[in-house]
């Protein structure tokens, strides 16, 4: 996960007349939740309690007397640290815990009531799925309501994932992002509102396919989203080529459609167009494609395109670099999706230039970095983390759920501090049991109203001030480590 802290947010507590400070934490590129220090601090404790094996970075240390603004700066800057070491370690980004805590901070920071609602979930091909769930569900849950409403098999669920995505002017569709399971997709679809949740495959790897192709649902979605991909052309076929599959369309031969477009160069990958790269030359226009282990880059020089092949397991590491307004963009620049509450005014939105840089072993004792700038460079890092996870998966011989699957501490249960300084205990992060339903007392038959006593705190005003924040890693790195690189061996080269 790729924290940073932006920005903050200052709020008046309720009849004392003082004031605090709410960080604002953006995950993977976009806004998740408003946070007080002591929010955090309990975090911290508890998953020192819970995970007594992991050595947890050192937290920020209290202070007796109101902070000034360049100590409010410091502990800014000292925070979004701490949790950037957090989100780099896979143990606690796998913890339940912590999965059930950001949870339940993005509900408080949406002002979100837990109820009933109809949530459309799309295939590929258009067709709609009513999912009757939770505003509190979070990712696996509406997953699983939503892979039961077209029967396909629990075993069969973990294959597969929600992203959101849109449809631009010209007709491309474009992914946003994939939703993870901290987060609830009512939410988060809610502060997307140009885009749609969709259903597609999880994995990079083609050979579980053949797991699914066992399964007549399974095989019907795996063949709705080749279909799809053919046609918009993230699978590129020849003329003769798509002649045939078009036949075999029109016969319904599912299975060897499959068979023929599994086995095309970019199958299986995810396209992000409307890049700028500085390979081979600078400021060259490129559409960045990702699976099969490797990250393409498509480049056009005039009406000439060329591809040129990067090997996941040569990417020594990668960053990500997100650049605030205050500077002058570089290149492709996107709008953070402020946060839609008529109860609270929304997180600074600002307009940021994000670039992703990889440092790749062009040949032996030769290694060099790669930019590329785009407005989709988070998305680009969590598939290029999931990819490597992936790998090291099949290397421990466990299949894709293991990598679905959080870890769940001896410890519990949660014990969650609202921003009001109130603490509740939740026994998990499921939508039974979550911030509101345990402030309402019955999740579903609120009314869907909130007011400033429910969240303890009024809002007074925005810091306007955005900082420039560079992604940063664990063990004081300015990148994240490819665990597959120590796989590179001298035929590789």
């Amino acid at each position: 996960m790729h924290f940073s802290i932006p920005s903050t947010q200052e709020f008046a507590s309720d009849g004392s007349g003082s004031s605090y400070t709410g960080f604002n934490i953006h995950i993977n590129g976009s806004f998740h939740c408003c946070l007080r220090y002591k929010q955090l601090h309990s975090l911290h404790e508890q998953l020192k309690r819970s995970l007594p094996s992991i050595a947890l970075p050192s937290f920020p240390p209290k202070k007796l007397l109101s902070l000034t603004p360049n100590q409010i700066e410091q502990r800014r800057m000292s925070l979004e640290r701490y949790i950037q070491l957090v989100g780099q370690d896979p143990m606690l980004c796998r913890s339940e815990l912590l999965r059930a805590f950001l949870l339940n901070a993005q509900q408080e920071s949406s002002f979100t009531d837990c109820s009933e609602v109809t949530l459309d979930v799309y295939l590929m091909n258009g067709y709609r799925i009513a999912a009757t769930v939770y505003t509190t569900d979070c990712t696996s849950k509406v997953l699983e309501k939503a892979c039961a409403l077209i029967d396909l098999p629990r075993e069969c669920g973990c294959y597969f994932a929600l992203y959101l995505m849109r449809k631009e002017a010209n007709g491309e569709l474009t992914i946003a992002k994939r939703l993870m399971d901290f987060e609830a997709p009512y939410i988060s679809a809610k502060r997307w509102d140009d885009c749609k949740l969709v259903l597609r495959t999880s994995y990079w790897d083609p050979v579980y396919d053949l797991e699914l192709m066992r399964d007549r649902i399974a095989l019907n979605l795996l063949y709705i989203q080749a279909l799809s991909d053919v046609e918009r052309g993230w699978i590129v076929t020849t003329r003769d080529l798509n002649e045939q599959l078009t036949n075999m369309q029109a016969r319904g031969s599912k299975s060897e459609y499959l068979e023929i477009v599994r086995k095309l160069p970019l199958y299986g990958c995810l396209q992000f167009p409307r890049a700028n790269v500085d390979y081979p030359e600078p400021n060259t226009r490129a559409t960045v494609v990702l699976g099969n282990k490797e990250l393409n880059l498509l480049t056009f020089t005039g009406k000439d395109m060329q591809e040129t092949k990067f090997k996941v397991t040569r990417i020594r590491c990668w960053r990500v670099t997100p650049i605030h307004v205050n500077q002058e963009p570089p290149l492709a620049v996107v709008q953070i999706h402020p946060q839609p509450s008529t109860r609270q005014p929304s997180p600074p939105s600002s307009k940021i230039t994000l670039e992703l840089s990889f440092e790749y072993l062009m040949a032996k004792n030769q290694l060099k970095w790669i930019t590329i700038y785009s407005e989709q460079s988070m998305l680009m890092s969590v598939c290029l983390q999931s990819i490597v996870d992936e790998l090291l998966n099949q290397k421990n011989g466990s299949d894709p759920a293991h990598l679905q699957s959080p870890q769940h501490a001896e410890y519990a249960p949660l014990s969650y501090i609202r921003r009001d300084g109130s603490n509740h205990c939740m026994t998990d992060s499921s939508s039974t049991d979550t911030l509101y339903n345990i402030v309402n007392n019955d999740c579903g038959s609120n009314n869907g109203t909130s007011n400033a006593t429910n969240n303890g705190s009024s809002f007074i005003r925005r810091k306007l001030k955005e900082f420039n924040t560079t992604v940063r890693f664990k063990n004081g790195k300015d990148s994240v480590h490819n665990e597959a690189f120590e796989w590179i061996g001298d035929d590789d080269l």
